[in-house]
């Protein structure tokens, strides 16, 4: 059996994680540990999902602490030094929901993941009659936000003078976003800041497309800058003054490069993924640090393979993949609020045109080539030849993918989707399309070879 994916368990509420799984979940889960802190998104059907859940935990003998509705990292932070649970499809359709498991502020990794799948085929009824769990209810939002104001504030400085426009996609960030960047110092004006698991306003995934009243509201307002976020509060979006979206790179290449020049670690890192632009090399570069990287949605993976491996005087600074930053100083999860804050506070100290005027932007484009599942394995393994032949001139890297880095700073990585028929194609270049177009031409003759 295998239920989660990258980002935990996710799917239709009504057929993939109903109430019944959640029921198991739970069971399989109290084998963990004796207390659990729940919490939940404002989809519809986080109530029943959440009730199964902790009537699971709470019969495999664990106490419950019920958080109510709260961002996922709200429910992180509320699970350090226990275990936690958060109901949340994140910036699914509002007709999904999922469940993704934390301990110590940290995301189930596969093995645990696994011990739960195995659990769950093994059908283990409840405890003793008089071993059950009890529930209590908590309220984490204001000592998560207290906590993120100190942070942000003591780390990088205040928001004063800084006008920001919200979208909070009527999302549960709308408990946290806006009133931290207020207590910064920041004016700020919400949209869409009513909890609503129909996500009225706009589609709760924050794109440029999804976001486009946000960035039309910040160009023709008062504004400095725009932030929007997804339902659950661990992604964001960064809006420049003139309504154009700053490109998840850029804005991950900005806070890398201060976390790394303001750190005293001898050895500063910053881990990322494949996929992430050579912009962020050259900026951590630049302010003395050197770059890592892990495969997609393996944030917390790779940062643990460092740690393991380190050195005195080696420190991860900052660990982020597109549009998903993790904050080692203030927790080991990712966290779009307190990016808020940080990209905030960065601005009101600089002006955010200056902070990204030093950000070499390249083109930068992603492209998805068909192929069909049962042809992803033998095609990338002829690709691991035929692309660095290709390509002579470029470095290859194939622990991910395929990764090229040419001389000039250029690179492509050629990588299989994990859940849909395609071999995704990623891009940085200032010829980008004929970069793009050459690879296409050896994908495909890859694909079809197989």
């Amino acid at each position: 059996m295998e239920l989660f994916g990258t980002a935990g368990i996710r799917g239709a509420a009504r057929t993939e994680v109903p109430p019944s799984l959640a029921l198991r979940l739970g069971r399989a889960a109290a084998e963990d540990g004796s207390k659990f802190v729940v919490g939940r998104d404002g989809r519809e059907t986080g109530q029943a999902l959440a009730a199964a859940l902790e009537a699971g935990l709470l019969s495999g003998g664990v106490d419950v602490i019920r958080l109510g509705e709260v961002t996922t990292p709200a429910l992180a932070y509320a699970s350090r030094g226990r275990r936690g649970v958060m109901v949340t499809a994140s910036h699914n359709p509002p007709a999904d929901n999922g469940l993704k498991f934390f301990v110590d502020g940290v995301e189930y990794d596969r093995e645990a993941e696994r011990r739960i799948e195995s659990r769950i085929e093994s059908e283990q009824g409840p405890v003793g009659w008089d071993q059950w769990g009890s529930r209590t209810r908590a309220d984490v939002i204001e000592a998560y936000r207290a906590a993120a104001v100190e942070y942000v504030g003591e780390e990088i400085g205040d928001c004063d003078g800084i006008r920001a426009a919200v979208d909070c996609g009527n999302g549960t960030s709308s408990l946290a976003t806006p009133g931290v960047l207020r207590e910064l110092g920041a004016t700020v004006t919400t949209l869409n800041a009513s909890i609503d698991g129909h996500f009225p306003g706009r589609t709760s995934k924050p794109t440029a497309e999804s976001l486009a009243d946000l960035r039309a509201f910040v160009a023709d307002g008062p504004f400095d800058l725009g932030l929007g976020h997804d339902g659950d509060g661990d992604r964001i979006v960064v809006i420049d003054a003139e309504g154009e979206v700053v490109h998840e790179d850029t804005v991950l290449a900005i806070v890398a490069e201060h976390y790394t020049e303001t750190s005293d670690a001898a050895d500063p890192v910053v881990v990322t993924t494949p996929n992430a632009s050579g912009r962020i090399d050259d900026r951590v570069k630049a302010a003395g640090g050197r770059v890592e990287r892990t495969h997609l949605g393996g944030l917390h993976e790779g940062m643990a393979a460092i740690e393991d491996e380190r050195d005195d005087g080696t420190e991860i600074v900052f660990a982020a993949e597109p549009w998903k930053h993790i904050h080692p100083h203030f927790g080991p999860w990712i966290d779009a609020t307190i990016s808020a804050g940080v990209v905030g506070a960065l601005a009101a100290d600089r002006g955010l045109s200056d902070l990204r005027a030093p950000v070499r932007e390249r083109p930068y484009r992603k492209v998805s080539v068909d192929c069909p599942d049962d042809r992803k394995r033998p095609a990338m393994s002829l690709l691991t030849a035929r692309l660095p032949e290709a390509f002579p001139a470029a470095d290859t890297e194939t622990e991910y993918g395929v990764r090229l880095t040419f001389p000039d700073g250029a690179w492509v990585l050629v990588r299989p989707s994990g859940t849909e028929p395609y071999v995704r194609i990623y891009a940085e270049s200032e010829t980008v399309e004929k970069l793009i177009e050459a690879v296409i031409e050896v994908v495909e003759g890859a694909i079809e070879d197989a």
